[in-house]
Parts: C-alpha cells; sequence; structure tokens
C-alpha cells in the first residue's frame, strides 16, 4: 500500500516536472528566436536600408521590450519607407506607432495615429479597440462606447470590445 501511494506521488511529481521543462524550453527558445531577429534586424539595418517589413519587425520587437521611444522611430521609418515603395498596407504601421505612444501616455498622438490606421483600413478591429482604450484613458467616454459599439458591429463576438462596453455603459448608468 506504502509503495503504491509513493508511486503515484513519484509520478504527479514527475508530470509536474515535465510540463514546468516543457514550459521554459518553450519559452528559452521562443526568446532566442526574438533574440536573433533583433540582432539580425539591427545588424542589416545599421548598414543599409530597410524594408518596410524589417523595419516594421525590428519596431515590433522593441514594442515587446518596452523601448518605445526606438520603437517610435522605426515606426516612423517604416512609413517613410512604405511610401517610398507605394506600400499600401501601412495601417499595421500605424496602429503599432499609436500603441507605442499610447505606452508613454500620449494618448493625443496615439488617437491620431489610430484613426490613421482607421483611414486605411477602416474594419481594423485592432485598432478600434485601442482607439477605444485611448479614449477611455483620455476619459472621452462616449467615443470610447462609440468606438467598442462600432468594433462590436464588425466583429460581434469581440470580447475586448464587449466588456470594455459594458463597464463604460454602466459608468455612464451610474453617473
Amino acid at each position: 500500500m506504502d509503495n503504491s501511494l509513493a508511486i503515484v506521488y513519484l509520478a504527479i511529481l514527475l508530470v509536474l516536472l515535465s510540463a514546468a521543462g516543457f514550459t521554459i524550453f518553450r519559452q528559452i527558445f521562443k526568446t532566442r528566436k526574438t533574440e536573433n531577429a533583433l540582432s539580425r534586424l539591427q545588424k542589416k539595418l545599421n548598414k543599409e536600408k530597410g524594408t518596410t517589413q524589417e523595419y516594421y519587425e525590428l519596431a515590433s520587437i522593441y514594442l515587446d521590450k518596452k523601448v518605445h521611444a526606438q520603437a517610435i522611430s522605426l515606426f516612423q521609418k517604416a512609413l517613410k519607407t512604405a511610401e517610398l515603395e507605394a506600400e499600401e498596407n501601412v495601417a499595421p504601421i500605424y496602429n503599432g506607432l499609436g500603441y507605442a505612444y499610447f505606452a508613454q501616455e500620449q494618448y493625443d498622438l496615439a488617437i491620431r495615429n489610430y484613426k490613421e490606421a482607421l483611414k486605411y483600413q477602416p474594419q481594423y478591429i485592432t485598432a478600434l479597440n485601442n482607439l477605444g482604450h485611448a479614449y477611455e484613458r483620455k476619459s472621452l467616454t462616449a467615443q470610447a462606447l462609440q468606438t467598442y459599439e462600432q468594433a462590436l458591429e464588425l466583429e460581434p463576438n469581440n470580447s475586448t470590445a464587449k466588456r470594455r462596453s459594458e463597464k463604460l455603459r454602466r459608468r455612464l448608468v451610474t453617473s
């Protein structure tokens, strides 16, 4: 009886250790992949002019690392390059730029860039959610609610817009 109980405990311990090991190795590989991309892109862009995609990718890495000032600079370079290359899909660049400004609490600039993203791609759900959040931070509750409702019209199962709009409705009712 004691022997079987010990085997069960050891099996549970082995399962837990395996799960923890898998999670750690997965995170290591993900970090290594990001660091390799960062290194490759930095070297390339320091030596020569890059493409819109390369500037965007490096800026996104900087956003993940919370180096917002450098991300803003790279998003702006991506926009200039996109203009030269006559790139049409610039909405994600404007959205990323807006996110970088939002992270630095420059909400007016964030709002401007989110709106610019929506000019290029009016049904860009992520930009709508981000714009609504920026309006919330600026205490523009009515605009935020309207933006979330617009996102819900385009994507009725949008959990972010549902949750935020319900919260704003409750806030408007109690005010």
